[in-house]
């Protein structure tokens, strides 16, 4: 069994990827059984700001509630707090390194496990845009849950 106690999932603004993720691996790891503390933030986040419209609309159609999210900032003392932080893209990786370089051994792609590199920013994108998000997100939430659970 991976000795994981708290997962951090972060994207750019913490209103459209993370929050979705946050709450797709939730949910795939309850599902398995294993409860984790998946919290989310942002490189750039639109603090206290909830979760973008189109995003909580396609996740809620889908059975994920967003209410009650509010976006919130990645500080190297959030990252230290979190035994994983799961990234978006391969560059949020090189951007937290950058901030904290003690965090770069912790730090993998939120779709490590799917044979992808990386989950687009559906931010002010149409909502088809968001829907595919949410299906990679949702792939590679399940993927994270597969091993976690182990």
């Amino acid at each position: 069994m991976i000795l994981f106690h708290s997962i951090l999932v972060v994207c750019v603004g913490n209103i459209c990827r993370s929050p979705v993720g946050e709450r797709l691996l939730q949910a795939r790891l309850a599902a398995r059984g294993r409860a984790l503390e998946v919290a989310s933030a942002g490189i750039g986040a639109l603090v206290g700001h909830p979760a973008d419209e189109t995003a909580a609309r396609v996740a809620a159609a889908h059975g994920v509630d967003l209410s009650g999210h509010r976006g919130r900032q990645f500080t190297a003392e959030l990252g230290a707090a979190h035994d994983l932080i799961l990234v978006m893209e391969p560059w949020h990786r090189r951007e937290i390194a950058s901030l904290a370089p003690a965090l770069a051994g912790r730090t993998m792609l939120f779709d490590e496990w799917t044979g992808k590199s990386g989950i687009p920013d559906p931010y002010r994108k149409p909502e088809a845009i968001h829907e595919a998000t949410f299906r990679l997100l949702d792939e590679a939430a399940s993927a994270w849950a597969e091993r976690l659970a182990k």
